[in-house]
């Protein structure tokens, strides 16, 4: 059994300077269920902090008002990663994005290695946006730019 680290190891940290592939995990604000949604602007504002972007009008938001406790699972260094921590909303609607979208920080409490006994992760999933490149890359750098900027 892996040790839980306290804050995200160098790797993971690094990892997260860029635009990742992420699951977040919440609590339904309604019915206490689990849910869990694919995000990736998402990055690491140091060791202990990750930030990230959802559309402002996403039931993620309530979920994350009514019940701040939230997972990310992290795919990297041969790893799945499950990171753990209470959140707070930042700002409901980003400066420079020119559509609302809700800032978020995550508390980092634990890091744990959450892959399965005996086994190596041998390929990182990727993804691909289906819309204009061009525009996708504009909207990306806006995202990042406002997110880092937000207090």
């Amino acid at each position: 059994m892996t040790e839980t680290l306290t804050a995200l190891p160098e790797a993971l940290f690094t990892q997260l300077q860029h635009e990742n592939f992420v699951l977040l995990h919440t609590v339904d604000a309604e019915s206490g269920s689990p849910t869990s949604s694919a995000i990736s602007w998402i990055y690491a504002v140091n060791a202990g902090k990750l930030r990230f972007a959802l559309d402002g009008r996403s039931r993620l938001i309530e979920n994350l008002k009514a019940h701040p406790e939230v997972s990310v699972t992290l795919f990297g260094g041969g790893s799945v990663h499950a990171v753990y921590g209470p959140t707070k909303v930042l700002t409901d609607k980003l400066e420079g994005v020119p559509f609302p979208l809700a800032c978020v920080d995550i508390e980092v409490i634990a890091v744990r290695d959450a892959m399965f006994y005996g086994a190596r992760l041998s390929v990182q999933p990727e993804y691909e946006k289906t819309y204009d490149k061009r525009a996708a890359d504009r909207l990306d750098g806006q995202v990042f730019d406002a997110m880092k900027k937000a207090q």
